[in-house]
């Protein structure tokens, strides 16, 4: 029997993940073990997604808030957004061929 199938929009995200921790202790460093995850699983190099968090950790949130990360597939991009308290910063990381 043949399903049917609808065309996914060129800028569909293949990838749609959200998580909120707090910034620091063991719950932050889960985060951190998830996003090399998915890292990984989509080919980017592992070490350069937990720099990435760091970074993205340090412009929005304080030790000890709340902060939620997005991870999204789009086209050929691993796009991460990390959000606290109003503020949100974005990085994107190329996926291989």
């Amino acid at each position: 029997m043949n399903h049917p199938t609808s065309a996914k929009a060129p800028d569909a995200p293949g990838l749609e993940m959200k998580l909120s921790v707090p910034s620091d202790g063991t719950l932050g460093m889960v985060a951190g073990e998830l996003a090399a995850k998915v890292a990984e699983f989509l080919g980017v190099e592992r070490a350069s997604i937990g720099a990435t968090l760091e970074q993205l950790t340090s412009r929005v949130a304080a030790a000890g808030q709340d902060i939620t990360y997005e991870f999204r597939q789009v086209d050929r991009e691993l796009v991460i957004q990390a959000r606290c308290n109003g503020r949100s910063s974005e990085a994107r990381h190329p996926l291989p061929a």
